[in-house]
């Protein structure tokens, strides 16, 4: 069977390939993104709590984008979002490439949210355009459309290798890449006709569509709401709190105060955590494995667990059919195997041990994120696109507001930390100006980012005392910072397992339809 006859429109195979690309363009622009932080850390200055605030933006920018698109994609329809994202990613280009000197913050940290939108825009159409297509198979063929992230952060990292280690091209050159698939998309989605969702066909309006979601669901999303509006807007508190009731009561207004459904609060606040852990390790992960051992063995590494993702994210179907193991079991089984993973690379001093930990941790990360979207629109599909929409803004806007400032935070702390125990004179000399804080976590030193790249520099065996204390206290903050990493999944794993024997308990997981429900099978 294939796409093509499994689908439920003729040019399902099309509109498949259209999302898979869209999604590729953003996995290239992440990977790329992800290998240049050395440069602007070393061309600006920037501290690793910098660095994470701006790769922080590079997710939080996606939450608009699929919250937003996912609310009136089902009314205005998904071509007119298509184009909205495409316009989107040209932009982010132009105003990326304009920074310079000491606007170079803030024209790297918008650009970057400016590619986010489009990201979460293209989403927004791609996530329930494929539950869609495919209502008998959505575990399957959400699993294969975000094999493209995967494929695209390979293809990122190559072109990062060759275009930055080896022949030394300006970020600028290596960043417009991304465009090429950006039209590669357009061509795809352009003149093709795409059907409704479940909630659509059925003329559910808005409130009926958003009542699984609730009061619950969105005061995840009220309270990510506001962090944004401190950290990314520098508004005080007050407003952020502000803004986030007043979207709060709006959601109360149109469900007629319903308090949302207890299942979807907790899937979202599981993919909240789902968010932090793989795109917030992924977003460091090359920093940190290029400080462990070499730049280049960083972006090796970044590339076998990125080509592990996209391989087994086609096998989706046979360990659901075959095997005999429902989402849920999936879950609980990645979860912990991504614990195991980030431990052992947290003690990682070869290159063979990193391929062995690194390729733990990424077979457990493979299927969160399209079995966590199955799962919402298996159960919930009178939320159309919104409930799966909100939850990819939830993990993105994690992953932008805790998981990639938090672990950037924790590693200024770490090494901070350790440069403090072994040579208090070079942690005078080698800290930033500014200290590095989050959310209610006390301000520490932090390291200078063009200090530590001048001493990262120096041959090992050349280095001054001061040099070695700061190149050793950076390795030791990375791997403490994997360490307390590892946590997340730990939770998500308890969490997947409490899952699992509920619906043990109603009878196994099965699919919902509005009409009722139907089984596909009990699996539990």
């Amino acid at each position: 069977m294939s796409a093509k006859t499994e689908g439920i429109a003729p040019n399902a195979s099309r509109l498949l390939m259209a999302g898979f690309m869209a999604i590729f363009a953003a996995g290239v622009g992440f990977a790329i993104r992800g290998g240049i932080f050395d440069n602007w850390g070393a061309e600006y200055g920037f501290t690793a709590g910098q660095l994470g605030a701006i790769g922080g933006a590079g997710f939080s920018g996606f939450c608009f984008g699929i919250i937003l698109g996912g609310v009136v994609c089902d009314k205005i329809g998904y071509g007119k979002l298509v184009i909205l994202a495409f316009a989107a990613h040209v932009l982010s280009a132009f105003v990326t490439f304009t920074a310079k000197g000491a606007t170079a913050y803030t024209s790297l940290y918008w650009g970057m949210f400016i590619f986010a939108y489009a990201n979460g825009t293209l989403e927004a159409v791609a996530n329930p355009l494929v539950a869609t297509l495919f209502p008998k198979k959505r575990t399957h063929y959400l699993n294969i459309l975000h094999a493209s992230w995967p494929a695209g952060l390979v293809v990122g990292s190559v072109l990062g290798w060759i275009l930055d280690d080896k022949m030394k091209l300006s970020w600028q050159i290596q960043l417009s890449l991304y465009l090429i698939p950006t039209v590669a998309y357009g061509v795809m989605f352009l003149g093709q006709h795409m059907p409704k969702s479940e909630a659509s066909e059925k003329g559910l309006s808005l409130g009926q569509m958003f009542k699984d979601v609730g009061i619950l669901g969105a005061l995840i999303v009220c309270y990510l709401l506001s962090l944004f509006c401190q950290s990314a807007l520098s508004l005080p508190p007050s407003v952020g709190y502000a803004i986030a009731g007043v979207l709060l009561i709006a959601v109360a207004l149109i469900t007629k105060f319903s308090i949302g459904s207890l299942l979807l609060f907790i899937l979202f606040i599981t993919h909240a955590m789902v968010g932090a852990v793989e795109l917030g390790t992924d977003g460091w992960i090359q920093n940190i494995t290029g400080n462990l051992f070499t730049s280049e063995e960083g972006k090796y590494l970044f590339m076998w667990t990125s080509v592990i993702m996209f391989s087994l994210r086609f096998c989706a179907d046979f360990i659901e059919k075959r095997l005999g193991i429902s989402p849920i079991g999936l879950l609980v089984t990645c979860a912990a195997l991504a614990c195991v993973g980030l431990n052992l690379a947290s003690t990682m001093t070869s290159f063979a041990m990193a391929l062995v930990a690194l390729g733990i941790y990424a077979v457990g990360k493979t299927f969160f994120w399209p079995t966590m979207l199955a799962v919402a629109s298996d159960r919930f599909p009178r939320t159309g696109a919104i409930a799966i929409s909100i939850m990819g803004g939830i993990g993105m806007m994690s992953a932008g507001l805790i998981g990639s400032p938090g672990l950037g935070y924790a590693k200024d702390r770490f090494a901070g930390e350790a440069l403090a125990q072994s040579n208090p004179a070079a942690l005078a000399q080698y800290k930033a100006a500014t200290p590095s804080k989050f959310l209610f976590f006390s301000e520490v030193a932090a390291l200078d980012g063009t200090k530590l790249a001048d001493a990262q520099k120096v041959e090992v065996s050349k280095r001054t005392p001061e040099q070695k204390a700061v190149a050793e206290a950076s390795i030791t903050g990375d791997r403490k910072t994997l360490k307390v990493d590892s946590f997340i999944p730990a939770g998500m794993a308890a969490i997947y397992l409490l899952l699992l024997i509920y619906f043990k308990s109603i009878g196994g997981y099965k699919t919902v339809h509005i009409v009722g429900t139907e089984s596909a099978g009990a699996r539990s």
